[in-house]
C-alpha cells in the first residue's frame, strides 16, 4: 500500500503528491530551511561536491521542485542545468526565483514525469534528485528513466532523508518528525497532510543498503552511500 498524502482521497500517489506539492508551494523553502534548521542546505553542498569531480556539462535535476538543488549546482560550471518536476506550483516559484537572480540562461525548469521522462536516451552527464525518489509512485521505474536519460558513465547522485538507527538520535528524530515537524508544517502551509505524510513517507522509503540495491537493479554501477548528520539523510552515487 503506497504511502499517499490525502488519505481520503482516490487519485493515485502521483496525482495527490502534485496537489500536495502545488498547495505548500510558497512556504516550500522557508518550511524546509526552517524546519531543517539550515541543515538542508548543508546537505545539498555535501551532495554537489560529491559530484563536482565529474565536471558534468548537461545536467538533468529530477523533482527540481523550487530550483534549490538546480541553483547549487551551478557551482559546478556546467553549460546547462534541467530542472524536471511534477507541480507546476513548485515550478512557477523556481522560475521567479530564477528571474530574479538573472539564473534563466543557465537552468530551465520544465514540467517533467519522472516515470515518464521526455528525453532521449543517453542524454545528460549527470542526473540528480534532492528529497525527490520518496516521492515517486514507483521507485524502480523512475530510477530507471534516470538511468535511461544518462550518458554512459555519466553520474547519477540522490539525496534523500533515511533513518538514523541509533540512540539517542533516532529516538530524537522520531519525536521530532512525528510531533514537532507536522504540527508546525501544518501552520505554515495550510496544508493538514503534507507534513504528516513527509514523516510517513521517510519510514516507508528503502534507505542506506536497500536504496543501494534498487540502484544496482535498474543498472547502476560502483555504488556508493553517504550517511549525513547521524543518518537524518543520506546520499547514493552510482554510474550507467
Amino acid at each position: 500500500m503506497a504511502v499517499v498524502p490525502y488519505k481520503d482521497q482516490d487519485d493515485n500517489k502521483k496525482s495527490q503528491v502534485a496537489t500536495m506539492f502545488n498547495n505548500i508551494a510558497g512556504k516550500y523553502d522557508f518550511l524546509n530551511h526552517f524546519l531543517s534548521a539550515g541543515i538542508d542546505i548543508i546537505w545539498r553542498k555535501k551532495a554537489v561536491s560529491l559530484l563536482a569531480p565529474q565536471k558534468p556539462k548537461l545536467i538533468l535535476d529530477i523533482a527540481t521542485g523550487t530550483g534549490d538543488f538546480a541553483i547549487e549546482l551551478l557551482k559546478l560550471n556546467p553549460d546547462k542545468i534541467v530542472g524536471a518536476d511534477i507541480s507546476e506550483g513548485m515550478l512557477a516559484v523556481g522560475r521567479e526565483k530564477l528571474t530574479k537572480k538573472g539564473l534563466n540562461h543557465k537552468i530551465e525548469l520544465q514540467y517533467g514525469d519522472s516515470e515518464n521522462l521526455p528525453f532521449a536516451d543517453n542524454t545528460f552527464d549527470a542526473v540528480t534528485a534532492a528529497f525527490g525518489v520518496r516521492n515517486f509512485e514507483n521507485l524502480s521505474k523512475g530510477l530507471s528513466e534516470m538511468n535511461r536519460v544518462l550518458k554512459p558513465g555519466g553520474t547519477i547522485v540522490v539525496l534523500e532523508f533515511s533513518k538514523p538507527r541509533s540512540f539517542p538520535m533516532k529516538q530524537l528524530f522520531q519525536f521530532y518528525f512525528k510531533n514537532i515537524l507536522p504540527l508546525v508544517g501544518k501552520i505554515v502551509s495550510k496544508d493538514n497532510a503534507a507534513y504528516t505524510y513527509l514523516p510517513e513517507s521517510v519510514q516507508a522509503f528503502p534507505d542506506g543498503q536497500d536504496f543501494l540495491n534498487i540502484y544496482q537493479q535498474v543498472g547502476f554501477k560502483n555504488t556508493k552511500w553517504h550517511s549525513l548528520t547521524f543518518g537524518i539523510s543520506s546520499i547514493y552515487i552510482g554510474t550507467k
